[in-house]
């Protein structure tokens, strides 16, 4: 058992790192507060190979790994969270689409994906179908040689600036989530609308929509997999995002301890830097011991995934807790600025809005909570 990264992963590592504190880190604050989406950034992210990990070198990839995909979206989210999510809207579609796309599916869109030429999401959370996914309403019918495409899906990132998105409807509802399908859709095309959401807590840099599907006619070559492979896909998909939406909360978490320490380190209160009082101390402490037994959650579901061997439990205990030590981290750092972590001239405050969506986000905290009672309980195994 080796906790050391090797020197490809060293390397890879520096390399985000790299790029979060040069290109990302000067105008954080300010895109933020813009809510302005950075497609130079995505773009540049996708010429670095950050969104081709888990991808085979045949379809674009680097095939470097899922260990290599958390350290990534560490380092980026540790400077800006807002631009983690391109992460998994690249991931999320071009994993689906190597798992269980056609080869045609592979070689025209995965490549794209991979560099950007494409943005994608992942249309799954409708109004009333948020944690239970069976829930949802859209539907596709069969019409000669397409679907004719009917619903709406809300709180997508990337809605209104993606190319593509993965669009998951019922397509014989009477089988419940056996009857779930998965769709490639064209954003560009009649019968597709997106709404912006313009105002949320955080992560304001990243497009968040609602998405409408009014008949949209949908080729019957972009059913991904087979009719009623919808449900299966779309866990799958998540069972990848989630891991790294983990590493998300495990770069904010890390943000805050490090804002936190640093403060600590130069504020003074009644004669003494506050570092020194012990209140300060505990939490520092609780802070960097979750912040390390997060990662190393989520760098054990990596390898298991690296490794082709049975993961769901292990990265839902991961992200879950990686969500949980985001929120701890972003609170405890607010109390510890004081007054000062209120205002907007630290990123204190950023950090602790956008924490709060690890909470929520690819599986909420209690899915997350079921998913590990369950298995503890033997109600229903994880890695079946």
């Amino acid at each position: 058992m080796d906790f050391q990264l090797n020197e490809e992963l060293q390397a890879i590592q520096e390399a985000a790192r790299e790029f979060a504190e040069k290109e990302v880190a000067p105008t954080a604050d300010d895109d933020d507060r813009e809510h302005r989406f950075r497609l130079d950034l995505v773009r540049k992210m996708g010429e670095l190979g950050f969104f081709g990990c888990t991808i085979p070198e045949e379809y674009g990839g680097t095939n470097s790994g899922f260990v290599s995909l958390v350290i990534i979206t560490e380092e980026i989210a540790r400077i800006h969270s807002s631009l983690r999510v391109a992460i998994n809207m690249q991931l999320g579609p071009s994993r689906a689409l190597v798992e269980f796309g056609t080869e045609e599916q592979k070689k025209r869109y995965v490549p794209k994906l991979v560099t950007a030429e494409l943005l994608s999401c992942f249309a799954i959370t409708e109004p009333d179908a948020g944690s239970d996914v069976a829930a949802m309403r859209t539907r596709a019918t069969r019409k000669g040689d397409c679907y004719r495409l009917n619903g709406s899906k809300t709180w997508i990132s990337n809605a209104q600036v993606a190319d593509i998105a993965l669009v998951y409807a019922y397509t014989e509802p009477e089988k419940k989530h056996r009857g779930m399908s998965a769709f490639l859709v064209d954003l560009h095309q009649s019968g597709v609308a997106a709404k912006a959401i313009e105002e949320k807590l955080g992560t304001n840099a990243s497009p968040t929509g609602e998405l409408f599907f009014d008949n949209c006619a949908v080729p019957a070559e972009n059913l991904v997999g087979k009719e009623g492979d919808g449900f299966k896909i779309c866990m799958t998909e998540l069972n990848h995002t989630r891991l790294s939406c983990g590493a998300g909360a495990v770069g904010v978490a890390r943000a805050c301890r490090e804002a936190a320490v640093s403060y600590a380190n130069q504020r003074s209160q009644f004669g003494q830097k506050i570092g020194q009082y012990q209140m300060i101390q505990d939490m520092i402490a609780q802070m960097v011991v979750q912040e390390e037994a997060a990662r190393l959650l989520l760098y054990r579901a990596a390898a298991l995934k690296d490794e082709g061997r049975p993961n769901t439990l292990e990265t839902s205990m991961a992200k879950y807790y990686a969500g949980e030590t985001a929120a701890f981290a972003s609170d405890c750092a607010l109390k510890i600025y004081g007054a000062w972590g209120y205002s907007k001239e630290y990123p204190v405050e950023r950090y602790f809005r956008d924490s709060r969506s690890y909470q929520i986000v690819e599986g909420s905290a209690n899915i997350q909570k079921l998913i590990i009672a369950q298995d503890a309980l033997g109600y229903r195994k994880a890695n079946r």
